[in-house]
């Protein structure tokens, strides 16, 4: 008992008050009290898991708060906190509320002050127009089509657009995403001012109700919108220099593809530099397929192979001379020395986040290294989780801050569960036992990773990778004894001209994991199509893991229950019956296995991929009487009046025999009370509420992406097209 209180963060004593009397004989704690005192210090570790419910909460309301409903949710939680601690901070299950709370309430807080900080959005050009930005950074894009050249996008702030109505507007507070033309000579380097003609557009709504947001997503990251060049661009102002760090990831990349070809030279340089634009479609398919699309992702695992490198190297350095080895601290030298590497890493691949978010998790450990403490516990990883969502709280919906903090918890509590057994393996350090042990290891890594983000790489890209464990378990150990240590001894004898020799031994160990991937893809059900999780599942499934990596004891396996739940609800949600787009130009109808498609154009393209990735359904054409004008469609015992192309702009209305025995009207133009009596989907109900899911089951059900998403900040008011550019005030 007394080992058990002292890994608290309180003082035994004073929890023991609120279970002892001094006046009365010892009395044994409760079940409860002593199933939450079992956890000792991991109860910090559930700090970051009510702050993100807090910020979640925000974010499903179906309406915006107001200032005051922020407020008062925000500070009455915190004053009830502060209620339990003052009365009964002596007692656990006061204490553990109001932690709760507090969390949760500023984790509300957090992200809605967040949100209205948010620059508005402002209103586009609806036609071309010439716009004049300065490069914030520019990014290599795949070819559309094999026989064409990379493309390439910046990304430009403070953009003003050389229009009549936006005369001497203030420059946007926002980003522009602008694809350069294909043959566009000029590459403009980040810093720099560039003019060209182009078409943008505002980010677009949801799919389908329920889909991805990604007008949510540029709201907080700061996006205005996107479009493509019209035109070649052109520089405008004194150039800038180009920064040494761009100078460096673009020799990188040229001696990549000097000393390798094809998508060898490609890989090679997004694992240097993080340059992935070269890599084309097939590529990518064939490792999403295999499960080893996050080898072409530079993250957490490419940094830690790099750092575990330089460590072992440097401490093997240091401990192979007797003077430093008995004098020196090897260990902590060794831990920075990988550290500053992991540093210079993340700067020479871009700095994106999943990489800073790996980078902090590295400097604690290093940190517990120097100062002699634990290096991986759930504990630094709690913090690291509550700082980022400190930050940026709407991280918590982010696919790639749920990946790798599922995958880092899942190694975590699975290399602390499998500990003994691997100290046994290893033995006295005998060469074969610890050769033993490192392999185990690897393969434990690869295993606990995946079934870890298995589920929510199941909920975020739709598919199920039955094969990913096999490929794992021979790419990872590749990757980090062969690919990535070679490719680090070439980056430092690049200055030296000498990198040739590392650049075609490490190419060797791509060329084996792009075969693997593509044979692995070659199996049976290899990349098999799952349809959309529903919200609720997801979050069930990160409760579970949560409470099965970061609950001590055998009650944690609980925790597979709501992860099971959450998995069943792929097959368990109901699934729309009928999707409408956001433009009523695109319509589906779900029969028999199959996704029946109408006529549409190449800007629904998007759209019907979203469509099939959520039903994990192939797409068929609609029955021919629906291209020359309505059409009867019947789903279940329901009949559905559809018409998918009106050249009459809605003037020539449906028959009466059309609209007998019909459930719903749905127009691609204005329905004008075609069918009378019958509900209707047209043009004009899609442009108020955007786009449309009907479900025909026990009880017609039809539901708008205004009625899912509510009244938000990120949602468009009816008609609303962006703050205006309003023009700077002018100076006498």
């Amino acid at each position: 008992m007394t080992e058990t209180f002292s890994a608290l963060p309180l003082d035994p004593r004073e929890l023991l008050d609120s279970v002892v009397s001094p006046d009365a004989a010892p009395t044994p704690p409760s079940a409860a009290i002593r199933f939450f005192l079992d956890q000792g210090r991991q109860m910090i570790c559930w700090l970051p898991v009510a702050f993100g419910l807090g910020a979640m909460l925000y974010l499903v309301l179906p309406f915006e708060p107001s200032v005051l409903c922020v407020v008062l949710v925000t500070v009455l939680p915190s004053l009830t906190a502060c209620v339990c601690f003052c009365l009964g901070w002596r007692k656990l299950f006061p204490r553990l509320l109001g932690f709760a709370l507090l969390a949760s309430a500023i984790g509300f807080g957090d992200l809605a002050f967040q949100a209205r900080m948010q620059p508005p959005m402002p209103a586009l050009p609806t036609h071309a127009t010439i716009l004049t930005g300065r490069v914030q950074s520019l990014e290599i894009l795949p070819p559309r089509n094999d026989d064409e050249d990379d493309g390439h996008r910046v990304t430009l702030v403070g953009a003003v657009f050389e229009t009549p109505v936006d005369a001497g507007m203030a420059p946007l507070h926002r980003t522009l995403h602008v694809r350069l033309r294909d043959d566009d000579d000029i590459l403009p380097e980040p810093g720099g001012t560039i003019r060209l003609r182009a078409m943008l557009r505002p980010p677009p709504p949801p799919s389908w109700p329920g889909g991805r947001d990604l007008q949510r997503e540029a709201w907080f990251s700061g996006l205005a919108g996107s479009g493509y060049a019209l035109g070649p661009a052109s520089l405008s102002g004194a150039p800038f220099r180009r920064s040494r760090l761009e100078a460096l990831r673009e020799t990188v990349v040229l001696r990549a593809h000097t000393a390798l070809s094809g998508q060898t030279a490609a890989i090679a340089a997004t694992l240097l530099a993080g340059e992935a634009g070269s890599i084309d479609q097939r590529t990518r398919e064939a490792f999403s397929a295999s499960g080893l699309s996050h080898l072409l992702a530079v993250a957490g695992l490419h940094l830690g192979l790099v750092m575990a490198a330089v460590i072992v190297t440097v401490r093997w350095g240091l401990a192979s001379i007797e003077y430093v080895a008995l004098r020196w601290p090897c260990r902590q030298i060794a831990a920075i020395s990988g550290l500053l590497a992991g540093a210079g890493y993340v700067m020479l691949t871009g700095a994106h986040l999943p990489n800073l978010r790996a980078l902090g998790m590295a400097s604690i450990a290093t940190l517990a290294i120097v100062t002699g403490r634990r290096v991986l516990s759930m504990r630094s990883l709690s913090i690291v989780a509550l700082l980022i969502l400190l930050v940026s709280p709407v991280s918590v919906v982010d696919v790639s801050f749920q990946m790798s903090f599922a995958a880092v918890m899942g190694l975590i509590a699975g290399y602390g569960a499998l500990r003994e057994p691997l100290l046994r393996l290893r033995g006295e350090g005998e060469w074969y036992r610890v050769v033993a042990s490192h392999c185990t290891a690897l393969v434990l890594t690869s295993l606990l990773a995946g079934l870890a983000t298995l589920p929510v790489s199941m909920a975020h890209f739709g598919a199920f990778q039955p094969w990913f464990v096999l490929a794992n378990l021979l790419a990872v150990p590749l990757a980090a004894v062969w690919i990535m240590p070679v490719g680090l001894l070439a980056l430092i004898a690049m200055p030296f001209h000498l990198d040739g020799p590392f650049l075609k031994f490490m190419g060797m160990g791509i060329r084996i994991v792009q075969t693997l991937a593509e044979r692995v893809a070659a199996f049976p059900v290899a990349h098999q199509p799952v349809p959309a999780m529903p919200g609720w599942g997801l979050f069930l499934v990160m409760l579970g893991l949560c409470f099965l990596c970061l609950w001590r004891g055998r009650i944690c396996f609980v925790g597979l229950l709501p992860v099971a739940v959450g998995v069943a609800s792929i097959w368990l949600a109901p699934k729309p019956d009928i999707l409408v787009s956001a433009d009523a130009g695109l319509m589906a109808v779900r029969s028999q296995g199959m996704l029946l498609v109408g006529p549409h154009s190449g800007l629904e393209r998007h759209t019907l991929e979203d469509w099939q990735q959520a039903l994990a359904l192939p797409v068929a054409s609609l029955p021919p009487d629906c291209l020359s004008g309505p059409c009867r469609v019947a789903v279940g015992s329901r009949t559905f009046l559809l018409r998918v192309r009106d050249p009459s702009d809605g003037t020539t209305l449906p028959t009466a025999e059309q609209c007998e025995g019909v459930r719903l009207f749905i127009s691609a133009s204005p329905a004008r009370r075609g069918c009378p009596d019958v509900p209707s989907i047209d043009r004009f109900s899609v442009w108020r509420d955007g786009a449309y899911s009907v479900f025909a089951g026990h009880a017609l059900t039809i539901v708008s992406d205004r009625s899912w998403r509510g009244n938000r900040l990120w949602v468009p008011p009816v008609g609303w097209h962006g703050m205006p550019n309003l023009p700077l005030a002018q100076s006498e």
